[in-house]
């Protein structure tokens, strides 16, 4: 039985989505990159708001490894006003984060990845094959917090060369805000990837 989440060694499902720049996206358009971390994530979140600067510095970090980073809001303005696509263009306007920001408007995305939280993070090889999924840090609410940045090992190990020592962690943050359901309603077959 398919699991609701991707699974390592699963390729890369394609998409269309409208980004903040006003331009539409698809996996086509990152093709020079050998790496690409497709994240979800949104606007009003505090486990997004409290590790994005940690993700920025990850982004910062490793584009000189041609590592492309992709951040995708598929919650329902619905549930949360605030995560709605004009916030997100000022929100991209605001802080000038280093990723395209796309708008899942119809959540066809989120349900094509398994997307559980926000934060959760996917990492790609450049065949586009599903090396790790789940959190970026292990305390994204609070940063000071943090002991372990998975996303930055895993991005380490896979340029190294060495094989993925912990491919799947559980994604921490809100739940994905799913269009006509309770705030923190989640599929019947999502669960916890560890």
């Amino acid at each position: 039985m398919k699991k609701f989440t991707l699974e390592i060694g699963e390729k890369a499902p394609d998409f269309s989505l409208l980004a903040t720049d006003g331009n539409q996206y698809s996996l086509k358009n990152f093709d020079k990159s050998d790496v690409l971390v497709i994240f979800f994530t949104c606007n009003h979140c505090p486990y997004v708001i409290g590790s994005d600067e940690v993700t920025r510095k990850t982004a910062d970090d490793f584009k000189s490894k041609n590592v492309a980073f992709i951040a995708i809001n598929s919650n329902s303005l619905n549930t949360f006003p605030e995560d709605s696509f004009e916030h997100m263009i000022q929100r991209m306007k605001t802080h000038k984060f280093p990723w395209v920001y796309l708008y899942d408007q119809n959540q066809d995305v989120a349900k094509k990845y398994g997307a559980l939280r926000t934060p959760h993070f996917y990492v790609f090889d450049k065949q586009r094959k599903l090396i790790y999924t789940g959190r970026g840090v292990d305390s994204p609410r609070d940063t000071s917090k943090m002991k372990i940045n998975d996303l930055e090992r895993v991005l380490k190990e896979y340029f190294e060369g060495k094989p993925i020592s912990i491919p799947l962690t559980n994604p921490i943050g809100c739940n994905v805000k799913w269009e006509g359901k309770d705030k923190y309603w989640m599929p019947e077959d999502a669960c916890d990837l560890v």
